[in-house]
C-alpha cells in the first residue's frame, strides 16, 4: 500500500502541473547610460594632464538594475528593467568623455598611463534614482580634485554635487530618460569643478 502511495504521488504532481497557468514571458530590457556632451572642444595642446579614476559605487551602484524611490520611502530595484552597465562604471566613462570633449586639457587618462598627471580625479557615484514624491530624477557624485606635483599630492577641492531633472511620465522609458538627464547634469557640474582648476 505504502509502494502505491509512493508511486501515485509523482504522477498526482506531474498532473496538476498540466493545469497551472503559463507564466507570461517578460523579457529584460538593458538601458544605454551614455548622456552626450553638450560640445566637443580639440584638446588643449598647453593644458594640463588629468588623471581620471574610476568612480567608487556607493550602495547600489554596481547593480545594474534601475531604481525607483516611491512616495512612501521604499526603494523597487527593477529586474527586467536594468542600465547595460553598472551606474557607477556608466558614470566614470561619461565623465572621462565630457572631460576630454571640454578641451580644458591635453589629456584625460586613466589610471596606469604613462603621462605624468598634473590633476587626479576620483570620486564616488552614490545615488540614480527616479524619486516619484517629487517627480524627478536624480543623481549624486562626490568628487575629490588632488593637485600632483612630481608626486607629492595636495587637495584642491571635494565637492557633493546634485544632478536632477524633471522625471515626465511613470514608464521605465521616462525614467531612463530623467536619470539620464539628472546624470548629465551632474556631470556637467563635475567638469565645472575640474576645468576652474586648469
Amino acid at each position: 500500500m505504502k509502494r502505491r502511495i509512493v508511486l501515485a504521488g509523482p504522477l498526482a504532481l506531474a498532473g496538476c502541473a498540466s493545469i497551472l497557468p503559463k507564466q507570461k514571458y517578460i523579457p529584460r530590457t538593458s538601458w544605454p547610460l551614455n548622456p552626450q556632451p553638450p560640445q566637443s572642444a580639440p584638446a588643449n595642446e598647453a593644458g594640463k594632464v588629468v588623471l581620471l579614476r574610476s568612480l567608487d559605487a556607493g550602495p547600489g551602484m554596481s547593480d545594474p538594475s534601475i531604481q525607483t524611490l516611491n512616495p512612501d520611502g521604499s526603494l523597487t530595484t527593477s529586474y527586467y528593467n536594468q542600465w547595460a552597465v553598472a551606474p557607477a562604471d556608466a558614470a566614470s566613462e561619461v565623465l572621462g568623455t565630457w572631460l576630454t570633449a571640454s578641451g580644458a586639457f591635453s589629456a584625460v587618462v586613466p589610471p596606469g598611463s604613462r603621462l605624468s598627471a598634473d590633476l587626479i580625479v576620483e570620486g564616488e557615484l552614490t545615488e540614480l534614482v527616479s524619486d516619484l514624491s517629487r517627480n524627478q530624477a536624480r543623481a549624486v557624485l562626490t568628487l575629490v580634485v588632488i593637485q600632483n606635483s612630481n608626486g607629492n599630492t595636495r587637495p584642491l577641492a571635494q565637492q557633493r554635487i546634485i544632478g536632477t531633472a524633471p522625471l515626465n511620465g511613470s514608464g521605465y522609458a521616462a525614467q531612463v530618460s530623467a536619470q539620464s538627464a539628472a546624470l548629465a547634469d551632474a556631470v556637467g557640474q563635475a567638469v565645472r569643478l575640474v576645468t576652474s582648476f586648469r
